[in-house]
Order: C-alpha cells, then structure tokens, then sequence
C-alpha cells in the first residue's frame, strides 16, 4: 500500500512537468514544421506564377509580332510587292508561338526563358527595319501614283482629242459614203417571150403566159466623189406576194443591208468607170411568172440605188 509522502507528490509534479516539457517541444516542431511547408508551399506557388507571368507575356510579345509581320506583308501585297522573306519569318513566328503554347502543359525553364527572349529582341529588329523600308516604298509608290494620273489625265485628254477625230472622221467618212453612193438612171423591163423576141412595153404591162426572160437595162449616173474601182450590183426580183425571187441554181443568194441578210435573185459585178456606163441583167425564172405587179430594185454598196415596177396581165 503506497503512502502519500511529500517525497512521492514532488515525483509525481517532476513527471507531469516533464511530460507538459515534451508536450510543448513536439507541438513547436510540428509548428514550425507546418510553417516550412507553407512558406515552401507559397515560394513554388510564386515561382509557378512569375513562370506563367513570363510565358504568357512572351506568348503575348510573339502574337503581337505575328500581327505586325502580317500587316507589313498585307501592305506589300496593296503595293503590288511580294516578300518571300516576310512569309518565312511569319511561319517561324508561328513555329515559336506553338512552342511557347505548350509550356503551359511542362516545363519553362530559364533557358528556354533566355532563348525566346533573344529571338523575340532579332525579330522587333528586323520590323523596325522593315517598317522603315515599307515607308520609303510607300513614299516611291505615291509619287509614282502622281506621275501615273497625270499620265492618265493626259491619256484621257488625248483618247477624248483623238475619239473627237474619230467621231468627226467617221461624219465624215459617212458623208463621203453618201455622196459616193450610186444612182441607176432609165431603169427599163424588157420582156422576152418563148420565141426569144424582146418587148419593151412603155406602160411596164406584159402578158405572163408569155413571159420567158427578163431583162432589166439601166444606165449609171456620174458620180465624181464614188471611187472608181470593182463594185456589185445586186437585183432583187419581187413578186405580187412581196416575196423576191430566189433560186441558188440560178444564181441567187444573200447579201447584207444595214447588217442584216437580205436574199438577191441575182448579181453581177462591174467596174465603175464614172462613164454613166449601162448594165443589164437578163434572169430566166425556169418557170411560170405570177400576175400583178413586180417590182425590182438595184442594190450597190449597201445603198437601194434604183427601182421601178412593171405589171404581168
């Protein structure tokens, strides 16, 4: 059985102070401990934050120059120029900003840091350096573009001086064109029958039961301003319906009139001597002619230059 001496109560209060002694130690250490770890904590979270700082602003340094190289190209391109050094620093560009990307899933160590850092400082260079030479380009390019419209305004006038010329030549000419045009004078219809007699009827009415051939006479006027050279005359025969006589196996065909086709029942050329020469056309219709009146014209040049009517009873 213990007894409660004094000897035993001072133990037991050495004991407990021991015991409250560690206590406190370990709950230091473990304070301090926790303090490390925080303060070791807080400085990798700092590190990590000042790495994602820079590799953003990097990342941001490159896209601007990116931008500006594109621009500097697109500039080139509105002047008509193109650069294929400028196409191959975007591409590298390109190439970096890919590689600055995936930083953000590893490592951006100072070496890394320090190597675009330096690429980034070659390429401002060569932008400025660029810059300068696109605005002396630029400079170049608006005095040429003075010179070119006073070239063009001096075009103009001349294209406006020389379409005056034109249009006037071409009253001209159209004047002239008229005043050449020929006229056929005494137009006559002469009829010749089966039995190859010809019949010149001053009233220009024949029978048409009789009618074999037809024979149209006419004499061309004096014309001093038409030129005196090959030309072609072009007959066309029309019936009472108002249609012209055609038939290829006789000679008949197509020719223009203010661009359009127009079928002739015959032609013949002729040189104009300006002598009122006479001409003739002697057409075989191979069959049966229509009663009522036919008309025929004369065609030279593009001009309607004579024209008379005659009657089949």
């Amino acid at each position: 059985m213990s007894v409660n001496t004094p000897e035993n109560r001072s133990n037991r209060k050495l004991l407990i102070g021991g015991l409250l002694v560690v206590l406190l130690s370990i709950n230091g250490i473990l304070i301090y401990m926790n303090y490390q770890k925080k303060e070791k904590t807080e400085e990798q979270a700092e590190v990590i934050r000042v790495k994602n700082s820079e590799l953003e602003n990097q990342i941001k340094v490159y896209e601007d120059l990116k931008a500006d190289f594109e621009r500097q190209s697109q500039e080139l391109q509105a002047m008509g120029l193109e650069n294929d050094s400028l196409e191959a620093k975007i591409s590298a560009i390109s190439s970096d900003l890919q590689q600055l990307r995936g930083f953000r899933k590893s490592s951006y160590s100072l070496a890394d840091q320090r190597r675009f850092r330096d690429r980034a400082s070659a390429f401002e260079k060569q932008l400025k350096e660029k810059d300068t030479e696109i605005a002396r380009l630029k400079e170049d390019n608006e005095v040429l573009v003075t010179e070119n419209t006073d070239l063009k305004t001096t075009r103009t006038r001349l294209a406006d001086s020389l379409s005056t010329m034109k249009t006037t030549n071409m009253g001209l000419s159209e004047k002239v064109k008229v005043a050449s045009k020929l006229e056929a004078q005494n137009i006559n219809v002469h009829i010749i029958n089966q039995r190859g007699k010809e019949k010149d009827d001053d009233d220009n009415e024949y029978r048409a039961k009789r009618v074999d051939k037809i024979r149209v006479v006419f004499k061309l006027a004096k014309n001093d301003v038409a030129a005196k050279e090959p030309k072609t005359v072009y007959m066309r025969l029309i019936e009472p319906d108002g249609a012209a006589l055609y038939n290829l196996s006789m000679g008949s065909g197509t020719f223009q009139i203010d661009g359009e086709d127009m079928y002739y029942t015959a032609k013949r050329d002729f040189v104009f001597d300006n002598t009122q020469q006479q001409l003739s056309f002697l057409y075989d219709k191979n069959a049966g002619y229509k009663k009522g009146q036919h008309t025929i014209e004369l065609y030279t040049d593009g001009f309607l230059i004579g024209k008379t009517n005659f009657v089949l009873k």
